[in-house]
């Protein structure tokens, strides 16, 4: 969560009634913040980082509050409705488990999963022939860990190492955490995994990774090597990356992907990527990893697999998946009935209804605005990443400095003109609406958001 506290004093702003956003109250609403003082007493402080609103009810791309004001989602709720919030196929799936009813079954078997896992494996590329079910993203990537482990035992390996990227993100557990790159994230733990590595990211700001990308590869693996005293060959497990690196949307140079991976299988090391933000048509294809033209042994999925209630997943072959003894990896909440039930609907939504193509095609759209954007706030963003429906604008001044506290302001003039952004708590600001979104409201909230910038820029000089 962002480290942000917003306001929660009433601001006048100016009212707003155009075909997809509404705005007639002061924001925060007033008669809201009992409810957020409430909230705020009895949760932990942890999850106070977020914008004051206290949602109603949404649908598609819009989200609603009980006292009239409309909002365009440009967060997805930080990628999860893909298929548009409230999506009918997945509403109706719901209420059909409802009406039986069956709302657990624990591990035991349910007609839903069934299918579920039937559909899931047939609509996935060829390499991944079984699936484990679970809830969080983060007991995703665990699980990978433990998979990456158990092969590189198997094949005879002296250490279970594994290879991460600095600036990654995996989840907040333990093994996720020490995966993941922020040190100040990981000073509670105490003692880190001796045998979790971590590598240069191959930043495009970075002269010599865009130079050279193989090179960089090559040269960051042979430092860490010789640096640990490792051999890949006999010490090292498995890879893990984040598809894309989460709060910049950065991806790697496509040939450093490539001869990570064929490093990676010359030497018994099996490559996962983690796909919690670019899964499920997120970019323009069913999943993020696919820009690379590579193969991963493992995929760790969540947020976007349901476009609704809480299911991540972990993707491989039969010799990878079924390497964890029987009854020795579960979940309690594995495979529940109204979870598989909305899996399936969402992944019948992304492959049938056209979402994935839209976020393709309106990507292109997007993008080209947002350059427009940047051309014309060129003294304080210094770059837009992403692709399909995904972007993060980074803000830095023209010395390099991060303009964390501008994004800070940007966020909030987005949520008083009806506009949902997804605040990083950094130097960028993340643009994600639902793959439901049409053309115009696209560009209606790009709109927002480019007087967002302009009025935070005049605010702040």
């Amino acid at each position: 969560m962002a480290g942000h506290g917003f306001s929660h004093i009433p601001q006048e702003v100016e009212k707003v009634n155009s075909k997809y956003r509404k705005i007639n109250t002061q924001i925060p609403v007033p008669e809201s913040i009992p409810l957020l003082k409430k909230m705020y007493e009895l949760e932990s402080r942890s999850m106070h980082g977020q914008m004051p609103i206290i949602w109603d009810k949404a649908e598609g791309f819009q989200v609603y509050d009980k006292w009239g004001n409309t909002w365009i989602d440009f967060s997805s709720t930080i990628f999860v409705t893909n298929c548009g919030h409230g999506n009918k196929r997945i509403v109706d799936a719901l209420k059909k488990v409802l009406d039986k009813p069956l709302l657990h079954t624990y591990t035991y078997g349910n007609i839903e999963r069934i299918e579920y896992l039937e559909y899931l494996i047939a609509n996935t590329p060829k390499q991944f022939e079984k699936a484990f079910l679970l809830s969080a993203g983060t007991e995703a990537t665990e699980c990978a860990l433990k998979l990456m482990r158990l092969h590189g035992q198997k094949k005879g390996k002296k250490k279970g190492g594994i290879i991460c990227f600095e600036g990654n993100w995996h989840g907040r557990t333990l093994g996720a955490q020490m995966m993941g790159w922020n040190p100040s994230q990981k000073e509670w733990i105490g003692y880190l995994d001796p045998n979790i590595f971590h590598m240069p990211f191959p930043y495009p700001w970075r002269e010599e990774a865009v130079k050279d990308p193989i090179g960089f590869f090559t040269k960051g693996l042979e430092t860490l090597c010789k640096e640990k005293n490792i051999d890949p060959k006999t010490d090292i497990s498995g890879f893990m990356l984040e598809t894309f690196q989460g709060w910049g949307a950065v991806f790697y140079p496509k040939e450093f992907v490539q001869a990570l991976v064929e490093f990676a299988h010359m030497n018994d090391i099996l490559v996962s990527f983690d796909e919690m933000q670019a899964g499920f048509g997120r970019t323009g294809k069913l999943f993020g990893y696919m820009h690379y033209g590579v193969e991963p042994d493992i995929l760790c999925c969540g947020k976007g697999a349901a476009s609704s209630l809480p299911l991540s997943l972990v993707l491989g072959s039969a010799e990878v998946m079924d390497l964890p003894d029987i009854g020795s990896m579960s979940s309690t909440h594995s495979a529940s009935p109204m979870i598989c039930a909305a899996g399936k609907a969402n992944l019948e939504a992304l492959l049938e209804d056209g979402y994935i193509s839209n976020s393709e095609k309106l990507g292109l759209k997007f993008h080209e605005e947002l350059q427009k954007i940047r051309t014309k706030y060129s003294n304080f963003i210094s770059s837009i990443q992403g692709v399909g429906l995904l972007a993060a604008v980074i803000f830095n001044d023209q010395n390099g400095k991060p303009l964390s506290s501008l994004c800070d302001l940007i966020s909030e003039y987005c949520l008083q003109r009806g506009l949902i952004v997804v605040h990083t708590g950094r130097e960028s600001i993340k643009l994600a609406p639902p793959l439901s979104i049409n053309e115009e409201a696209l560009l209606e909230g790009l709109n927002v958001f480019s007087s967002a910038i302009d009025d935070a820029i005049k605010k702040s000089i």
